[in-house]
């Protein structure tokens, strides 16, 4: 089932590193690794990977930085990444999910409990059917991205301009959390006034017309707000 999941392991201590690629390899995972932000970043760019386990205390870039040059470039950006480190204060688990981090573990870590987050990553993945130029659909939930459209259990749904764009951008990353300031920034350069309690009442709003499906956008206390489909 494995067999075709590349997964590249970026980590600087080397008995960790190890150990991670023993297990992923025994799960017929195809592995690369490197202990460095800038070789990371090379490979990255060279190779197609399927997920990237990432360190953040690691020469050179760091997990955080790499994380966001990741997330800035839109050849790359869909790839999902699980934080993997010694860092476990609050703060820092907010800044991993808040700036793309798709998880976060902290060490030390039970490996059993990392294969299942990693066999969620993409059994999340394979559930979605998604393309780019014409629609995201999610069971009952279908966007069309040509037309504007929404149906819920293919009824159509009228969003207004920031409801849909705000729908998008969180389905289109389902699990990514996005601060409010992330939205806006996303969303600016239309016409709408937009503030962080224009996001929130905006949200409101979505959810009552996504109606049993607003369930699928869940607040982030503190951080912001995610898509996750509730019938996978």
């Amino acid at each position: 089932m494995n067999k075709n999941k590349n997964i590249l392991i970026v980590e600087d201590e080397k008995d960790i590193r190890d150990l991670l690629i023993f297990n992923l390899q025994k799960h017929n995972y195809i592995i690369d690794s490197t202990h460095n932000g800038e070789k990371a970043l090379s490979l990255i760019r060279a190779k197609k990977y399927d997920l990237i386990l990432l360190d953040i205390m690691i020469p050179g870039i760091n997990g955080f930085d790499l994380t966001r040059i990741l997330k800035n470039d839109d050849t790359i950006s869909m790839i999902p990444i699980i934080m993997l480190t010694a860092k476990g204060e609050d703060e820092d688990i907010i800044k991993g999910l808040t700036i793309g981090a798709h998880d976060y573990v902290t060490k030390p870590f039970s490996i059993s409990v990392l294969l299942a987050r990693i066999d969620n990553v993409f059994k999340t993945r394979t559930n979605r059917k998604e393309s780019k130029l014409d629609s995201i659909i999610y069971n009952r939930l279908r966007i069309d991205l040509k037309t504007r459209d929404v149906y819920v259990d293919d009824k159509s749904i009228e969003l207004t301009y920031t409801e849909f764009e705000i729908l998008k951008l969180l389905s289109s990353h389902e699990k990514c959390v996005y601060s409010r300031e992330e939205i806006i920034n996303y969303i600016k350069g239309s016409d709408y006034i937009v503030t962080d309690r224009t996001i929130d009442f905006q949200i409101v709003g979505l959810r009552k017309k996504l109606g049993p499906l607003g369930k699928y956008i869940k607040t982030v206390r503190g951080v912001g707000y995610r898509f996750i489909d509730g019938e996978s």
